[in-house]
Parts: C-alpha cells; structure tokens; sequence
C-alpha cells in the first residue's frame, strides 16, 4: 500500500490536477486536509471528493501540522507514505521509483524526486544544512541574488560524505512511515517553512537517511498558496529560520543566535520592503 497526504490551502483547481496525477501514478489511499476556507477543498475537487479523504481541522495549522493530521487519519498502514503540495503534478512513474529506492535500502527515511518548474528549470529542492556563515551570507546577499557562494554552497545537493543528501524539500517526497511516527511526524512548532529542514535533520539524528531519486520527476508550481498572504508567509518562514537555528545549535556557537535574530530581522524588513516594491506598480 501506497498512500499520500496533500495539505491544501485555497488552490482551487490545481487540486485535481495534483489528486488525479498521484492516483493515475499508483497511490492507493490519499487523505486531503484542509487548511483554507470551509467547503474550499470539496468544492475544488468536484467528483473526486468521493476518491479523497477529506480532513477538516477548522482552522489553517499549519503545513506540518496538517500533514500529521493526515498520516493519523490513513485508514491503511502503508509502508510508504508520500506527502505532497497541492500545486504539485506527478509525471509518470515517480512514486513507484521513489518507493523503490526506500525498499532498496531500509536505512533509508525519505526520498524526494527532481523537482521542476512549470518552465522545465530544475527547481533546488535538494539542499545542504547550512552552516553559520552560509546562513548569514545567504539571508543577506541572497535577498537580492542567490547567485552567490553562499547560496551556492546552501542550494548545493553535493551528497554527505557517508551517502545521501542533507534534506530534500517538503513539497514533495516519500517517507517510510513507521519512521515519521518513530520520530514524532512534523515539528509543529514550525508553521510554515524549515519543518522539511527540521524533519530531515532528526531522520540524520535517528540514523536514518535522506535520498534524492533522480529518476522521479514531479512539476511544482510553486507559491499557489503563498499570494494571498505575501507578508504572512514572509514572518513565517524568518521565524522558521530562526527556530530551526534555535533548535540545531550547540556548543559555542549559541553565543552566535541573538546575532542571528538581528540577521533575520533585518532580512525580514528587506524582503517586506522588497516585497512592496514589487506590488505597487501592480495597482
């Protein structure tokens, strides 16, 4: 059994297409939860409401939190559980390869697939756990281009030196299901963002790995459900950050934090400024 959790927000119509392409790739039970606007899901999904689980938690809780309320709500006990965007669209034959890869290695936690852009642009949805000086450079230059080297070296997917990668996006990938409940499913602290990060690095803690299988392709369109709360999503994922930071620093380096809260904060009034600066024209 093959199952999959999609946690949707208000994205209307590219809900099916998502839906439809997990279930023509061989999904056997997909449970659907709810985060947007009451009666959103049903209504965007039409007939295929009946082909759904449809989870209702009420109130928007979150992207991991959502997704640990689908994976309690499986009927089944699926072996693999695959969690996916509702912007997403599965090209043929991923799921199956994503699956094989964990059946393949039973040290292996959570795989994830080549992601594209609707462009056909490889989207760098493998990443490396960056360290304090990649962070920074990344918060700070990044704001403006990533095409820098701390960027660079952040977005690379160069494996670990025992095999494997250190985290693959949360938009889409496949998870050995006994193991998510093993290590406590998604840090809910994490409302949006960093809790793909944060998922992968207590799998590494656990002694499990991290994959990327090339072969499994899935489109993302990404942001379908940031554009209605721009700002929102902006503190969200710089408190992510900071959370993350928060949560994996040891040692001496804690000293560093409160700087980074300073970084972050900074960052965060650039990106809103940045942010402006890109709507105006529009109205």
């Amino acid at each position: 059994m093959i199952a999959a959790v999609v946690v949707d927000y208000n994205v209307g119509r590219q809900l099916q297409v998502a839906i439809e392409s997990l279930r023509a790739d061989g999904v056997d039970e997909i449970v659907v939860v709810e985060n947007g606007a009451s009666g959103s899901t049903r209504a965007a999904l039409g007939a295929l409401a009946s082909k759904v689980s449809i989870v209702v938690p009420g109130e928007n809780i979150g992207f991991g939190a959502g997704v640990n309320r689908g994976v309690a709500a499986l009927r089944s006990q699926p072996e693999f559980v695959v969690v996916a965007n509702p912007d997403t669209e599965v090209h043929q034959g991923a799921v199956p390869a994503l699956c094989d890869s964990l059946k393949g290695n039973p040290l292996l936690a959570i795989v994830g697939p080549l992601i594209m852009t609707p462009d056909g642009e490889r989207y760098p949805s493998v990443r490396r756990f960056p360290s304090a000086i990649d962070a920074v450079g990344h918060a700070v230059i990044g704001l403006v281009s990533t095409n820098n080297r701390f960027s660079r070296r952040y977005r690379s997917a160069e494996p670990r030196p025992g095999g494997g990668v250190d985290w693959v996006s949360g938009a889409f990938f496949a998870v050995r299901r006994t193991l998510f409940e093993q290590i406590g499913g998604f840090d809910e602290r994490y409302f949006m963002f960093a809790e793909d990060m944060d998922l992968c690095w207590r799998s590494h803690r656990a002694g499990f790995g991290v994959e990327v299988c090339d072969t499994a392709v899935v489109t993302h369109i990404e942001g379908v459900s940031r554009r209605s709360h721009p700002y929102r999503m902006l503190v969200a994922h710089h408190r992510s950050a900071l959370r993350f930071a928060a949560t994996t620093t040891t040692g001496a380096s804690r000293l560093l934090l409160p700087m980074a809260a300073v970084v972050l904060g900074l960052r965060l009034v650039g990106a809103i400024v940045l942010t402006l600066a890109r709507v105006r024209p529009q109205t």
